[in-house]
């Protein structure tokens, strides 16, 4: 057993929920952002305002009779599970011929595991990585065998998991949807009050959000309660942190808050609130919908991608037909949801949770 921990500390391979549930996931949302995001962004724009170099295909794949053609941004959304495998590889820490090897690998996990594919990258990314870290300059062919192990468990595991744990996402994310619509206030609730916290903590929403494919209501419903944590601590803690905290809260990352979350649980009674009722409000009146991709559903305001995201999916549901115009009502709901209740909600409970002293001053500066 000492043996195998030696082994274990000298390949640096740690099984912990650190490692594989905050480090690995918060990385898999990096490569999501770099490949699938972007390019999305990089299409609506070019959409948008007719850029002719960015709508115009720049190369053309042929498999087999068929001819896919591919723009600027469809090249980089078509990357999207290699990004994951080798930004996840990164934060394993891999070796560089491991994290190379990732490449092979979060393609063909991401192809086989369908709608749920980035589910299935993160599991088999995860496997190969460490067992390509096991074996890496263990033999005097490095060269050759520590590619072909990694490339080779990993393909074996895409083959034979992917294809379940897509189909398994893709019916909780279902599920997640169905209910939603089913129930359009109480899953609003639950679902921003859910994926909002996961904001906030040391994991990734928006990973969770693209893993189980969340769109829809249930979509907007998580943009709502990522806002509310996002702006939220934004609001209630300018007087604290002024204005370089409202930029790095409201446009960065609500996670700056965690170690004074640790010291006092109460300063995140406000934005936590304040996403219970916005979630509802965003499903039951405004009709919010993430149409765009799904990993903007976890975004909230952070470099503005979920409100990016929700315009794509109206653009998109025009041009599916679906949707006859972008009006009034949609960017009154998108800007109320986004950005003005976050704000009024959670000073004004915020101001109560003072108020019964449970929160003081300092306790929320950075």
């Amino acid at each position: 057993m000492s043996k195998a921990k030696e082994f274990m500390a000298r390949k640096d391979i740690e099984i912990s929920l650190k490692r594989y549930g905050i480090d690995a996931l918060g990385a898999m949302a990096q490569g999501l952002f770099c490949s699938l995001l972007i390019g999305t962004i990089i299409n609506t724009i070019g959409t948008q305002f007719g850029i002719g170099f960015l709508t115009n295909p720049v190369c053309t794949l042929t498999v087999g009779e068929t001819q896919i053609p591919y723009t600027v941004g469809g090249i980089a959304m078509a990357m999207c599970g290699p990004a994951m495998a080798v930004a996840i590889g990164y934060a394993l820490k891999c070796p560089p011929l491991v994290l190379f090897s990732m490449i092979s690998v979060g393609f063909a996990a991401n192809t086989l595991g369908g709608a749920g594919g980035p589910l299935a990258v993160l599991f088999i990314a995860i496997i190969a990585a460490e067992v390509g870290k096991a074996v890496s300059k263990e033999t005097k062919v490095d060269i050759l065998v520590t590619p072909l192990v990694t490339i080779g468990v990993g393909v074996f595991f895409s083959w034979l998991i992917a294809p379940p744990l897509g189909h398994a996402a893709m019916w909780v994310g279902n599920l997640i949807m169905w209910a939603t619509e089913l129930q359009p206030f109480l899953m609003g609730i639950l679902v921003a009050i859910v994926v909002g916290m996961a904001l906030t903590l040391p994991i990734s929403s928006a990973a969770i959000c693209a893993a189980l494919g969340l769109t829809g209501l249930a979509g907007g419903a998580a943009v709502a309660g990522c806002c509310c944590q996002m702006i939220g601590f934004a609001a209630i803690s300018f007087k604290e942190n002024r204005w370089g905290g409202l930029v790095s809260q409201g446009i960065g990352t609500s996670m700056l808050q965690m170690g004074n979350i640790v010291r006092n649980p109460r300063v995140w009674i406000a934005p936590t609130v304040a996403s219970a009722i916005t979630g509802p409000i965003a499903t039951c009146i405004f009709k919010l919908q993430m149409n765009g991709a799904p990993v903007s559903s976890g975004m909230g305001t952070c470099g503005l991608v979920g409100q990016i995201g929700v315009y794509t999916g109206w653009v998109a549901d025009i041009a599916a037909g679906t949707k006859e115009a972008i009006t009034a009502f949609d960017w009154t709901g998108l800007i109320l949801i986004s950005f003005i209740l976050p704000a009024v909600l959670s000073l004004v409970i915020h101001a109560g949770v003072r108020k019964l002293g449970w929160v003081k001053d300092g306790d929320l500066t950075l």
